[in-house]
């Protein structure tokens, strides 16, 4: 998909000067171009309100993802987590609404805070953890500038790219099943097993899959914002219960749904700012470029995606997968791992539930500043969302986990030298429980395979070199 330094120009703005706006119209009509892209202000409105709906369960998910503990063993504050996440989707989001100028809204990666959470605190503390983020951030950041980044989405294949989303995918729901309670340690002689000792016990637990139910059915409605009503009503069920001794506040093993004291609370802004860069000498440099590359992978390739699937939706987007703001739009997401990781809430790309507000008619910036404008609200509202029970939220990873997997409709599995890479990229992450191992194996399989058929020409020069760098990161036993 190549990227020209000249912006495409919309269907109006292509129409001639009979179709600019007249001089009438507000300074938000004129900064957004709102009726040139065939917009209304309430259309936008009502998109940018539909948009943080859809999302804002990343309120509940990234606290839940970032909870354990890092190499230390210190734990990041719940309330503080809840705080850091708000405020990074809302800079990033109102950046992409005031600069960008598109119906595009960011919070924390859920691929990203896996890495993070699963591959980076257990060898690092969390500030250190949090600059890896800024680091991958900014690596984004100049492989748009320089245009590097064309060169990275050539020589990967877009099946292997595919393998990742979904490799992701079922990384995210194997944590969401394990913090739920669902799937838990064997002591019969296997790896895993249903529950506690092959059953499944506890309210909580019943709370989880009854959740997970109702979410996949307002899907399967095609309801706006099944994610979110379902973590709702999931809530209300749960503070009912307790609160009236069914549950006993105990059996949910972390934070029981009981609200103590105002809804309304000050921010807790302590982990803004708290991030370091250093302790790559205890984890190895090797282990420190992998980090930084799956980050990369992790964030870059499915924001791009997104952001042209969006634009394509909205009708911004021209045949060569141009739109206003492309560009703009690219370095912001990149420059939100940098806030995310200074805001302490890990990496902060492109939400595909913008395209729910993209449904409602949005076009503009201006649907992005409203859905940041709700987050920046979220704020003060950190004991209101304290009430969620970890197993509710988790039911939320596990759908995330499923429409991921849909990638696999764009896999050719009758050829081989697609087939393995992919597979070997999806079912390596979940039962590693790494994503550079997968995305490690996926590589080297696909290059493997090629030469094996006599198309060692066929990976590019690139792929060769990372399947050399993946080679020697297993061989100096990294791959943990």
């Amino acid at each position: 998909m190549t990227q020209s330094s000249v912006e495409p120009r919309t269907a109006a703005e292509e129409a001639g000067n009979g179709s600019r706006v007249p001089a009438g119209r507000s300074w938000l009509d004129r900064y957004f171009h709102i009726t040139h892209r065939g917009s209304t202000v309430a259309k936008e409105v009502r998109g940018g309100i539909t948009t943080f709906m859809a999302m804002a369960y990343i309120l509940l998910l990234n606290p839940l993802l970032l909870g354990g503990g890092d190499v230390n063993g210190d734990k990041l504050s719940q309330p503080a987590l809840i705080t850091a996440t708000a405020l990074a989707a809302a800079v990033t989001t109102l950046a992409m609404g005031f600069i960008g100028k598109v119906p595009l809204a960011l919070a924390a990666g859920l691929s990203v805070a896996g890495v993070i959470a699963t591959q980076v605190a257990p060898e690092m503390t969390w500030p250190q953890a949090m600059g890896m983020c800024a680091i991958y951030g900014a690596v984004i950041c100049l492989l748009v500038v320089t245009g590097v980044r064309e060169v990275i989405m050539n020589a990967i294949p877009l099946a292997l790219k595919h393998g990742i989303t979904m490799g992701i995918g079922l990384f995210i729901a194997i944590i969401g099943f394990v913090k739920a309670g669902f799937v838990g340690p064997s002591t019969a002689g296997g790896p895993v097993t249903l529950g506690v000792g092959g059953s499944l016990t506890g309210w909580p637990v019943a709370l989880f899959s009854l959740t997970l139910l109702l979410i996949f059915m307002l899907q399967a409605r095609r309801i706006p914002g099944a994610i979110l009503i379902g973590i709702v009503v999931g809530t209300v069920i749960s503070v009912t219960a307790t609160a009236t001794g069914l549950i006993d506040e105990k059996a949910w093993g972390g934070t029981a749904p009981v609200l103590h004291g105002s809804v309304v609370s000050m921010p807790d802004f302590s982990l803004l700012g708290a991030i370091e860069f250093g302790g790559w000498d205890k984890v190895g440099y090797a282990a420190v470029s992998m980090i930084v590359f799956t980050l990369v992978l992790a964030g870059f390739f499915d924001a791009m995606a997104t952001i042209i699937a969006v634009g394509q939706e909205a009708k911004l987007a021209d045949a060569q997968g141009r739109m206003p703001g492309l560009s703009k739009a690219l370095f912001i997401d990149g420059a939100g791992g940098v806030v995310g990781g200074a805001a302490g809430a890990s990496g902060q790309t492109v939400f595909i539930e913008s395209a729910t507000g993209v449904g409602e008619g949005a076009r503009t910036g201006l649907s992005a500043t409203v859905t940041g404008l709700f987050f920046a609200a979220c704020l003060f509202f950190t004991p209101l969302t304290q009430l969620v029970p970890g197993q509710v939220a988790s039911a939320a990873l596990v759908v995330i986990g499923a429409m991921m997997l849909q990638n696999a409709r764009h896999v050719d599995w009758t050829d081989w030298s697609v087939a393995v890479p992919v597979f070997l990229t999806v079912v390596l992450m979940p039962f590693t429980y790494t994503i550079t191992t997968g995305v490690g194996a996926g590589v080297i399989a696909y290059c493997a395979i090629k030469a094996a058929q006599g198309k060692w020409r066929e990976p590019s020069a690139l792929m060769w070199v990372l399947s050399a760098v993946f080679v020697f990161y297993f061989a100096m036993g990294n791959g943990h």
